[in-house]
């Protein structure tokens, strides 16, 4: 049976230059993650530049994909189908914007497990999301 959100059409990512690899990883089951080799410091969404240092000597690390909820909010209105947004921290420590999906909204806590899954965007782009454990 489809949960409400799988019925919810997934607009394209605007893919920047050098996202390539970050979608190529997600099309594989792999969260990526930004890594600095000057600072050490992790970041999501990976891009060309540190946000912590400003280095540009950067490098993909995968991360395990698993990490709880910080705080979220369910949108029922002005849309036909129900979906909830949330800032998940992840266990490295960075925390990201997603939607929350496969589950019962009206369930959704602050401090839920929660694990990557992808879900495909209208072009077929896997866009990383994440569901409780």
């Amino acid at each position: 049976m489809a949960t409400p959100y799988q019925a919810r059409k997934i607009r394209d990512p605007q893919l920047n230059p050098g996202d390539e690899a970050y979608f190529k990883a997600a099309a594989e089951g792999k969260l990526m993650l930004g890594k600095c080799k000057d600072c050490g410091k992790i970041h999501h969404y990976p891009r060309a530049i540190c946000p912590h240092c400003f280095s540009q000597n950067l490098e993909l690390q995968q991360a395990k994909g698993t990490g709880e909820i910080y705080t979220f909010s369910v949108t029922r209105r002005g849309t036909p189908t129900p979906y909830a947004i949330a800032y998940v921290k992840l266990d490295e420590g960075v925390s990201l914007m997603t939607n929350i999906v496969n589950c019962d909204l009206d369930t959704l806590k602050c401090g839920t497990k929660v694990k990557v899954c992808f879900v495909k965007s209208e072009n077929g782009t896997a866009v990383p999301m994440f569901e409780p454990v």
